[in-house]
């Protein structure tokens, strides 16, 4: 457990290092990198939350066979709206 928190201070000091060396410029495609990495990861937690068990609506997620339930939805809803 000590060598992984080493490896984690370790590669923190390197990465700081590299970055007061960027220009402006790139230190802002990194934090938009950053952004993105921490966000696949907040939506990877959150697709583990999606538990059948706890929430009983996901079982019936893709439930229905029929492929065309909503073709043509909106011309039933509002009428045929190409013509005047």
């Amino acid at each position: 457990m000590k060598n992984a928190s080493h490896k984690r201070q370790v590669l923190e000091d390197v990465v700081k290092e590299s970055i007061a060396r960027l220009s402006e410029d790139k230190l802002a495609e990194v934090f938009d990198f950053v952004s993105f990495l921490l966000a696949r990861e907040q939506r990877a937690e959150k697709a583990e939350d999606l538990d059948p068990k706890k929430d009983p609506l996901l079982k019936y997620i893709s439930g229905v066979s029929h492929g065309s339930l909503a073709k043509d939805i909106d011309r039933e809803l509002y009428g045929d709206l190409t013509e005047p």
